[in-house]
Parts: structure tokens; sequence; C-alpha cells
């Protein structure tokens, strides 16, 4: 059995104002992760990577996911250096295709995902690793580009949900982060689909879990079921006390997740608080 880090999300659904408390507030329930989306056209994630980072001193910050086809991958690059430089061992960013739909509205769309995907990858990670990088490919064009400030080394993980994508995030990334609204048997897929291709035994996964917790919560978790295309939250989300957060996280390690992301839903009353029964089920986990 894994037993999983336990982390927290901070959803676009949330005013970044409350981002600080929200991220200080993960740290002292002893979490072991603070995850943020980055979500068109709403908190600009590396900006909110770096406040949480800024606000807390212990917990690794993740980043899932930085859409390619938004980013010119220099700058990305040079995000991404800065804050590994200037919190060490506690940034854990991501990249992946971005919703379609927005990457249209941009007019930033590529007619190939995966090439994109792929030449943007391995792009970012030779300028991380501090090499001149001279590419003429089907979507990325840089011309003898160097960091000044590289972090060789550092952790570069792939989100996505697609077979394909999985298989890539498996064999080439650091990590794979899976989207939020897979049902317990989608993610017992996406975990078969990433061992199957992944390089080492101990190839890290990140899954969001829905979690409302209190009164009330049931009715909140139906609702954001709802807001997804569900019928029943049953599947994509648990409510309850501690014990039985505790209990269903321990249920998604055994299925081979690393790291295990609670969700609030977008109503939400009470972040801190829902926060700290989060704390609660990892400590339990330990």
């Amino acid at each position: 059995m894994t037993t999983p880090s336990i982390g927290t999300v901070f959803t676009p659904a949330h005013d970044p104002t409350r981002l600080p408390a929200a991220a200080r507030a993960a740290e002292s329930a002893g979490l072991d992760e603070f995850w943020l989306w980055e979500d068109c056209f709403s908190h600009g994630g590396l900006t909110t990577a770096a406040v949480a980072l800024a606000s807390t001193s212990r917990i690794r910050v993740g980043l899932g996911l930085m859409p390619a086809p938004l980013r010119n991958v220099a700058l990305t690059a040079m995000e991404v250096a800065s804050l590994h430089r200037l919190f060490p061992g506690r940034f854990l960013p991501g990249v992946g295709h971005g919703v379609q739909r927005w990457m249209e509205q941009v007019g930033s769309r590529a007619a190939s995902p995966m090439t994109l995907l792929d030449e943007y990858h391995s792009t970012l990670r030779a300028l991380l690793a501090g090499e001149e990088v001279t590419v003429d490919g089907r979507f990325v064009r840089l011309d003898a580009v160097r960091l000044q400030y590289p972090v060789p080394g550092a952790p570069l993980m792939v989100g996505g949900e697609g077979p394909k994508t999985l298989r890539f995030a498996a064999s080439h990334a650091d990590g794979t982060l899976l989207s939020a609204a897979l049902t317990d048997d989608r993610l017992r897929a996406a975990c078969a689909e990433v061992r199957g291709a992944a390089s080492t035994d101990d190839h890290p996964i990140v899954a969001p879990r829905l979690v409302a917790v209190g009164p009330g919560a049931a009715d909140r978790l139906r609702a954001e079921a709802s807001r997804w295309g569900f019928e029943s939250a049953d599947e994509i989300a648990v409510a309850g006390d501690a014990g039985e957060v505790a209990a269903k996280f321990a249920r998604l390690g055994e299925m081979g997740i690393t790291s295990v992301l609670a969700h609030p839903t977008d109503d939400e009353p009470d972040l801190e608080g829902w926060t700290a029964v989060i704390g609660e089920a990892a400590a339990q986990l330990r």
C-alpha cells in the first residue's frame, strides 16, 4: 500500500485575496502540499504560486498546470527557474495542453496538442538544466537561448487525462497530474496507464478528490457534481468527518496515487476550517 502525501487545492472559485491565509492554513494543518490551478481567465498560476510560497515556509506548492499554448517557453523557463531558486525544493510546476476551448478563445490553440507538448516539455527541461537551446520545431522555436540562472534537476510535471498524454507524462516527466473529475474506475485506469509507461516504480501520481465536511456537506457535493456534469457525487467525492476522509484517501493510495489533493466545493463556507479537517485526516494516515 502507498501512503499518499496529502494536500489541498486553492481553486479559482475562491478570490485570490484569500490565498495567503489559505496557504498558511494548509501549512499549519501539517499538510504536505498546496496546489493551485491556472484556469482561464482567473488566477495567474505563477503569480499565485509566488504568493503561496512567500506566505509559507515549509509546504510544497504545486501549479497544475501551465497551458503550453498560452506561454512562450523561454518566459516559462525564466519564471519557473526564479521560483525554484527563491524557494528551493518547494515548487512543483506542471505543464499540459490546457483546455482547448480556452486556447481557442485566446488564439493559441495548437493543431497538434501532443506535438506542441513534446516540443515544449523537452525545450523547457533543457533550459532549466542550463543548456543553450536552439530549436526549430513545428510550434517551438528558439535561437541560442540559455538561462542566466538555471536550476538543473528541477522537477517538472505533466498533467492530462487522455491515454497518450498519460503515457507521455509517465515516460518523460517527473510526475503525472491527473484531472479532478475522474471517477474511481477512471482513476484506476489512469494509474494503470501511468504505471505501465513509467520508467521508475516510484513515479509520482497526483490526483485531486472533491471533499466536503460539516453540515450540508452532502448537499454541497451534489450541487458541485451537477455543475461538473455528474448525476451523483458518489464516485468523484467524499463527504464526512476526518476519519471518513482519511479512509477514502487511503483507498486512493492503494490505487497507486502518491499525492491526494483535497478539492473544496466552489461554495465551501469555511475554507480554513475545511483545511483543518483535511489536516486531521492526513494525521490519521501517518
